[in-house]
């Protein structure tokens, strides 16, 4: 009996071939580390987001937080689906990853926006990378990520609602850290719009 969440999977759907199965499983793998760790990062500014507009983010996070855990359930399925084992443990999540983890502490809501703009930015990306890698292969869990990306690209506009100013201009824009868009943010919120 194996009880390593990444040995090979002995089948996989009919239609694919075992190592098809095996490489996108892979490729779910990674999107349901990130889609985890959005979850727990979400929930993480809604505890520590403060100043005048921390209600309404604070309100805002929740659904949000409980839309992602659903794609979280959603892509573990798809991975059984494929003869994997869906690994959900913090520890395969850190040992796996490819990025770093949140930046920023207790810190005003535009400041975490900023930051958590940056964060959607990169998980987009990583999401329509994954579409692309599954588009002949298995477009069943392409089906999956394309769905996923209706509410992340969703989800990253109401922030982006809050960083953008009456031109257009995201507060964000050719920034390329967290900490970086969230200074921008709060330097933006603060010197008015």
């Amino acid at each position: 009996m194996s009880t390593s969440s990444s040995s090979t999977p002995q089948y996989t759907v009919p239609g694919m071939t075992t190592s098809q199965g095996v490489e996108v499983i892979q490729l779910l793998r990674t999107r349901l580390h990130a889609l985890n760790e959005l979850a727990l990062t979400l929930k993480h500014v809604h505890w520590n987001v403060v100043g005048p507009h921390f209600i309404a983010v604070h309100q805002m996070l929740d659904p949000q937080v409980n839309a992602v855990r659903e794609m979280v359930d959603a892509t573990a399925e798809r991975i059984s689906t494929l003869g994997g084992s869906p690994a959900g443990t913090p520890g395969a999540l850190v040992a796996e990853r490819t990025w770093d983890d949140y930046a920023i502490g207790r810190a005003d809501a535009i400041e975490h926006l900023g930051a958590l703009d940056m964060v959607f930015t990169g998980i987009i990306a990583d999401h329509r990378e994954a579409v692309a890698a599954t588009e002949k292969a298995d477009p069943v869990s392409q089906d999956l990520l394309i769905e996923h990306l209706r509410s992340l690209e969703l989800f990253q506009w109401f922030i982006r609602a809050h960083l953008e100013n009456s031109g257009g201009s995201l507060s964000t824009r050719n920034q390329t850290s967290e900490e970086g868009a969230a200074r921008a943010a709060g330097e933006q919120a603060r010197g008015g719009r």
